[in-house]
């Protein structure tokens, strides 16, 4: 019992660290579309874009690999140095390779004008796959509170020297021209700030950690090494690939759209519009934490199929009402952003219902690990980035950034119902389809009804969408009353 009690506090710290802290992060979004032209934005959504990638290349699977080898191991602490070590020359290779060919990076990636950029994101990498491993040392050992602690810190120094850098300063240049302030401050580097105010927070993170780092025994194992590389080379590619589905539009769009047609104003619009997507992403992830311990925890009990169609189910309608929510509300949640930035809205919906269909896949793919085919994962993440690589470069230059909606609406879908058809095969769940299809025709009119009404004023159209969310709830308890009403007298029973 202590153990399920400790497992149920751990998540909840960890959770909060993770979503909380992407929320908080989630904020410099709008802040940022107050603050710089959708041109500008676009640099910022770009550049992640690509440390997206290269985080996972930097980390290699490590991370995983060092918790599969010091949770078994007798000398976890052999494992541990042996981690840090590779991942130490690995990064110093990369930020000094990055650092020397600058120049020749930064006019690849059509900034010729900001080798610096290129400098900054390579030792904000190097920081971030580095403290990879004191990082899962922490939750190896059990100390969540301080994960979180150190999580939580490079967040508020992250979002503080945001606010320094492109609010205060200018204000106080302004003022008074001759300032201290100009030692630290020069408004020609602009969004720049973004990418200083991200490196300074990673330094104090590394220092933070120094306490950790430094504790390893300077013992390498080249035989160890090798056996965590070969297990963690399959990670590296599902993350490679699970990137390409998240993030490759962000990099392409520049390269795809026309010079004429602006392609970093229609990236900046992208971005912004597609983190506006951020709940049901919050949805999914406070699910996984609670789902991943769930499942796994239970004992292999002939009633766990049935258990998990109806988690699926309720997951449905959780998700359902997270997009109804977001979509028939729109006109309250734009005006987090400015309206320069209004013109992608239209993308809104259709990275909505991409999520929830992520979401799902996610749930199904419990087949897959319950059963050890954790290759199948490979294979579905494999057959996602394919769609979302022929889509992106087949729609983007056709019709922009909603090509890129449409090619992570496309990728998502085709790779839940692909897991699906696999998994009722290799482990059959009875999944309630036939409500699931209700709930989501149902959500579907819903939508399209108040597309169509969307020209009423605005208090008209507020509580003709509350009713409209009303029928959807109401559906739902038709429905599901029979049901809800045992899950409580269970609960109460017990």
């Amino acid at each position: 019992m202590n153990s399920f009690k400790r497992l149920a506090s751990d998540t909840a710290i960890y959770g909060a660290s993770s979503i909380v802290g992407r929320f908080l992060n989630w904020w410099l979004v709008p802040y940022y579309s107050f603050m710089f032209l959708p041109e500008e934005y676009g640099v910022v959504t770009n550049m992640y874009a690509y440390v997206a990638f290269f985080l996972v290349l930097l980390t290699y699977g490590m991370e995983t690999s060092y918790f599969r080898y010091a949770s078994k191991s007798k000398e976890p602490e052999k494992v541990y140095s042996t981690s840090i070590i590779s991942l130490f020359f690995t990064t110093i290779s990369f930020v000094l390779l990055a650092s020397a060919f600058r120049h020749e990076i930064a006019a690849l990636i059509q900034y010729p004008d900001h080798p610096e950029y290129v400098l900054w994101f390579a030792i904000i990498l190097g920081i971030d796959a580095f403290t990879a491993i004191p990082f899962a040392r922490l939750r190896l050992n059990n100390r969540p509170v301080k994960f979180a602690f150190i999580k939580f810190v490079f967040i508020g120094f992250n979002i503080g020297f945001n606010l320094f850098f492109i609010s205060l300063c200018p204000k106080l240049m302004e003022n008074n021209p001759e300032s201290i302030v100009r030692l630290v401050y020069s408004e020609d580097i602009g969004v720049g700030y973004v990418f200083i105010s991200n490196l300074l927070a990673s330094v104090i993170t590394l220092i933070l950690l120094l306490p950790e780092i430094l504790r390893i025994s300077f013992s390498f194992d080249k035989a160890l090494l090798k056996q965590m590389l070969s297990y963690g080379f399959p990670i590296l590619i599902v993350g490679l690939t699970g990137m390409v589905n998240q993030n490759i539009d962000k990099v392409l769009i520049p390269f795809l759209i026309p010079e004429n047609q602006d392609p970093m104003f229609q990236l900046g619009v992208y971005g912004a519009n597609y983190k506006l997507a951020v709940l049901m992403n919050m949805f999914i992830q406070a699910f996984r934490y609670a789902f991943e311990p769930f499942f796994f925890a239970r004992s292999d009990s002939k009633n766990d199929p049935k258990v998990y169609a109806t988690v699926m189910k309720y997951f449905v309608i959780f998700g359902l009402l997270i997009f109804l929510g977001m979509v028939l509300y729109i006109d309250l949640v734009k005006i987090i952003i400015d309206s320069k930035y209004h013109v992608g809205l239209k993308v809104v919906p259709i990275i909505l219902m991409a999520n929830l269909f992520f979401g799902i896949y996610f749930t199904l793919s419990l087949w897959y690990k319950l059963t050890d085919k954790t290759r199948y994962g490979a294979y579905m993440a494999l057959i996602g980035a394919a769609i979302t690589l022929i889509l992106n470069i087949i729609l983007i230059p056709k019709i922009g950034y909603m090509g890129s909606a449409y090619a992570v609406f496309s990728c998502f879908f085709v790779m839940m119902i692909v897991s699906y058809v696999l998994g009722q095969k290799f482990y059959p769940v009875p999944y309630d389809l036939k409500r699931i299809a209700i709930y989501f025709s149902l959500a579907l009119v819903i939508y399209l009804v108040s597309v169509y009404t969307a020209d009423l004023n605005s208090i008209n159209k507020y509580i003709f969408n509350t009713a409209l969310i009303g029928v959807f709830l109401f559906g739902v308890l038709q429905f599901e009353k029979s049901e809800i009403r045992k899950l409580f007298s269970r609960k109460k029973q017990n």
